[in-house]
């Protein structure tokens, strides 16, 4: 399977445009942003946990990186509110469930083989500074490896966002709009821009939270 997988054009979705696809578990349905693959995947994808739902012990042979947007994710390590944002690099391993629901984004198989950096970060607990050269821009760092750079930001109401991304990049919008060339864009929708491309944006009228990568698209490989 092939969803958004030309790595070298820009793609833009709106979160609620996009059909739920089931999953091979029953109460879990995802909507798939890019894919290559088929249940093993290189993947990004917004998924929704029903109450009561779980998925089978499994180990993540490529890493899993996530944001719980809704509810509450949760496995035998603990419990993960909206806000959450977890990096399960790989050969990490665990029982996913949500006894509530919840929707996650997610990305699988993205990780750099090496990688054993293993956390999880509540975004609200984050402080938010200042980005150099940027007005109206706070920001604040959530990994960093020679690989890729992953950072939360706010945007003040109108603020232009300009950041060039030779390693290409992807936002995924946590609260606010934003406009681009392809349209304005509100909560849980995703940017993904190709490497060598330039972002220039601006925040809506309640502003702009994003959550941010950059650097990861100059070698896209798949299982």
């Amino acid at each position: 399977m092939k969803i958004n997988a030309n790595f070298d054009e820009r793609v833009a979705l709106r979160n609620d445009e996009i059909d739920w696809v089931p999953s091979p578990m029953q109460g879990v349905d995802r909507r798939m942003l890019d894919r290559i693959g088929g249940e093993v995947a290189r993947a990004t994808s917004i998924v929704r946990y029903a109450e009561g739902s779980s998925f089978p012990e499994h180990t993540h042979g490529g890493g899993e990186e996530f944001i719980v947007l809704e509810g509450v994710f949760q496995d035998e390590h603990g419990d993960y509110p909206a806000g959450t944002y977890v990096r399960n690099p790989p050969t990490t391993h665990h029982i996913p469930r949500s006894d509530p629901g919840c929707t996650i984004f997610v990305k699988l198989w993205q990780f750099d083989p090496e990688d054993r950096n293993q956390f999880s970060r509540n975004m609200a607990d984050e402080q938010l500074d200042p980005i150099d050269g940027s007005p109206g821009v706070l920001g604040a760092l959530l990994h960093e490896d020679d690989r890729e750079t992953v950072a939360l930001e706010e945007w003040e109401v109108g603020t232009n966002r300009l950041l060039d991304v030779p390693g290409g990049a992807e936002l995924l919008l946590l609260e606010g709009s934003l406009t681009v060339s392809q349209g304005t864009f509100g909560k849980h929708d995703w940017l993904r821009l190709p490497p060598g491309d330039r972002l220039e944006a601006q925040a809506g009228s309640d502003g702009a939270r994003v959550w941010i990568k950059t650097g990861h698209l100059r070698d896209v490989t798949a299982p």
